[in-house]
């Protein structure tokens, strides 16, 4: 009857073959290979037909073309009274792509399968390395890594990386593990494991493309030194809330931590503003605690769960970037920000909330400037804005003339208040940040009052005992200093 036999062939010795494989080819009149190119087929069982499937990879544009064809081919012959006997590299269900396929088909199709288990590459791997995989090792395939944006791994844990199969790949592989190691990271090159060609070869991550890797070739990435990893410093948040913590961290609650929040927030604007590249990592990591930190005392509380929180923003980056992740085209920036409102104006009304102004969302908590900016911004998306940059002066020229008319403070107050609205709607259209201007603005005035204080202290001087023109002398010399 129809019917699929998977054998694991080992990582390669011909010792490393198991009794129940031999005994499977032994009794095989006909094998399928993946590949003849394994070491271990040199000593396969004498009698048996011997086809693989290697002609494929030298047709085929890409890996997944070749797995198809083969899971088709495996199909048809398993489907015959005889069935198939195929044959793979290996543990049959570790790293094998076309077994996964094969059983998924073969399920469809009632087709009955039986694996034959093989020792994987991974057990003389570990031997080589003397690990032991319950310490947390991480266990991918080199490709799955190539193709991601960044690696998809925990640096506070130990990876080993599979099919590390060329210096391509390796290249590439470098590459990516750069994203989160450091260029010198002491890895290991682990060739043929298992085999008598068996080579264990540790060096700096930056040289794993200097040599030669073969399909039998994997990376060992140990962890790194220092904790870098999201889930400890969840551990790290959570010891300090536990009772065995700080008395302090636990009485903190989301109203408490309000007020540091936003601190953080400043400080991490602070270090953009001074471009103090060491201070805004610093800073980066106050702020990252903060965000942890309520999600630990959501958890504690049955609110939410860090896993919540990452899974919903992941969530909405992905709907709201639908020319990324979709099939939507875009000219520009512009036709972006336009969909993005289209697109969270749409999920409001399938989550059935009610019609909201436009302006919603904007924190009331925004310092003035910006959120002048933010509401004007907002207000121009629907058309709710100057045709010009050049109507907005106009605009700022009559208000500057009210204000300087104005009879009555009320009306000085109404005036500037609409003079800086229309100012910062001007920035805007400049693209401008008010916000961070003024900031540059009052450091640049700062330091011209810090400079005109030193000047007056080393020359014996008291500010308030000079004349205004004396000042003024002072004040332009302070500003020179800076300027120059």
């Amino acid at each position: 009857m129809a019917h699929i036999t998977v054998v694991g062939l080992g990582p390669g010795a011909p010792e490393s073959l198991t009794r129940a494989a031999w005994d499977t080819l032994s009794q095989a009149e006909a094998v399928w290979l993946r590949t003849a190119r394994h070491p271990v087929v040199p000593y396969l069982p004498q009698g048996a037909v011997i086809h693989s499937f290697d002609a494929l990879y030298e047709e085929a544009d890409s890996f997944e073309a070749v797995y198809a064809a083969i899971v088709a081919r495996v199909l048809e012959l398993g489907a015959r009274q005889e069935g198939v006997v195929y044959a793979v590299p290996g543990h049959p269900l570790v790293g094998e792509a076309t077994v996964t396929r094969i059983l998924q088909a073969a399920r469809a199709a009632a087709i009955p399968v039986h694996i034959v288990p093989g020792l994987s590459f991974i057990e003389p791997t570990l031997t080589a390395l003397a690990l032991d995989p319950l310490d947390g090792l991480q266990i991918v395939d080199a490709l799955d890594l190539v193709g991601a944006h960044y690696p998809t791994l925990n640096p506070d844990m130990p990876a080993l990386i599979a099919q590390v199969y060329s210096r391509a790949v390796a290249s590439d592989l470098k590459l990516a593990l750069m994203e989160a190691y450091p260029d010198e990271h002491h890895v290991a090159l682990v060739h043929a494991a298992g085999t008598s060609a068996e080579q264990v070869l540790w060096g700096p991550l930056y040289e794993i493309d200097h040599g030669d890797a073969t399909p039998l070739t994997s990376l060992y990435v140990p962890p790194l030194p220092t904790i870098s990893g999201f889930e400890q410093l969840q551990e790290t948040v959570a010891h300090l809330r536990s009772p065995d913590g700080c008395p302090w961290d636990r009485e903190q609650t989301h109203a408490s931590l309000r007020a540091t929040l936003l601190e953080e927030t400043y400080e991490v604007l602070e270090a953009i503003d001074t471009e103090d590249i060491d201070a805004l990592r610093e800073e980066l990591g106050d702020l990252l605690l903060q965000v942890v930190m309520h999600a630990q005392i959501a958890g504690e509380e049955g609110e939410f769960r860090m896993a919540d929180v990452i899974a919903g923003i992941d969530a909405k980056l992905k709907h709201r970037h639908p020319h990324v992740w979709g099939n939507v085209q875009v000219a520009d920036a512009q036709e972006v920000t336009v969909n993005w409102e289209l697109i969270k104006r749409q999920e409001r009304a399938d989550s059935g909330a009610a019609q909201r102004s436009l302006l919603d969302g904007i924190p009331k908590t925004l310092p003035a400037l910006a959120q002048a900016c933010a509401y004007s911004g907002r207000a121009a998306r629907v058309g709710l804005d100057w045709a010009s940059p050049a109507d907005i002066l106009a605009r700022i020229k009559r208000l500057v003339e009210t204000l300087c008319a104005a009879s009555s403070p009320e009306v000085q107050a109404q005036a500037l208040g609409e003079l800086l609205l229309a100012l910062s709607a001007w920035a805007r259209r400049m693209a401008l940040d008010p916000e961070g201007i003024l900031r540059e603005a009052n450091a640049r005035f700062a330091r011209r009052v810090r400079d005109v204080e030193t000047l007056a202290r080393h020359r014996g001087l008291t500010l308030e005992a000079l004349s205004a023109e004396e000042r003024a002398r002072l004040w332009e010399e302070a500003a020179r200093s800076i300027s120059g």
